[in-house]
Formats: structure tokens, sequence, C-alpha cells
């Protein structure tokens, strides 16, 4: 019997978008930025790791310069805080990512859900 190698699903896992969330919202942008770095790397999207590092490290920068530097922050509450990154890691990953691990998983492959995530607590 012959098989057609056209049909065979991908060889590697992506982060599914919701892993990248749950990172998020648990880790950081730094997290974040690893797991869409990972994803660009099993793609072979070389360039645009490099970019969701510098993304990553300019957000974390930005919340840091925030939380310290903006008054009356302490009368937020905190969620508040990782909800905004989170639902900007969301539109990001929507944008640059999100039709690559949508085809991923629909041509069969693998990919690693949030609740695989356990590493990161």
């Amino acid at each position: 019997m012959e098989e057609n190698v056209l049909s065979m699903p991908p060889g590697f896992k992506l982060y599914s978008d919701r892993a990248v969330y749950v990172g998020a919202f648990i880790g950081g942008p730094l997290v974040a930025g690893y797991l869409a770095a990972e994803n660009f790397k099993q793609l072979g999207q070389q360039d645009k790791v490099k970019y969701a590092w510098i993304i990553a490290i300019a957000a974390t920068i930005i919340i840091f310069v925030a939380i310290f530097f903006i008054p009356g922050i302490e009368n937020i509450p905190r969620i508040i805080v990782p909800l905004i990154y989170t639902l900007i890691a969301q539109m990001i990953v929507r944008q640059y990512l999100g039709g690559a691990i949508k085809a991923h998983i629909e041509k069969g492959g693998a990919y690693i859900q949030f609740g695989e995530l356990y590493w990161l607590v």
C-alpha cells in the first residue's frame, strides 16, 4: 500500500493560541514571547523569532515602568494589568500566528494545549 506523503501531518508540535494566552496571563509577556518564538521556529520563520522576543522584552519593560511611575496605579485592581497584557498578546498571536496554528491543526499536526503548560507553574 502506497502512502501519500502530502497528506501526512506535520512532524512537529506548536503551542496552541490558548496555550499562549494562558502562558501570558500566568507568566507575563516574556512567556508569551517565548511560546510565540518557539512556534515561529517550528514554522521555519526565523526572522520573526527575533521580533517576538523584542516585543516581549519591550512589553515587560513598559509594564514595569508603568507600575512604578504611574501615580495612583495602586488603586487599580491587580487583575487588570495581567488581563490587559493577555488581551494584547491574544491580538498579536491571532494576527501573526493564528492562521498558521489553525492550518497546522487542520493538517493533523500536533499541538500543545494550555493544560500541558504545567511546567510554567
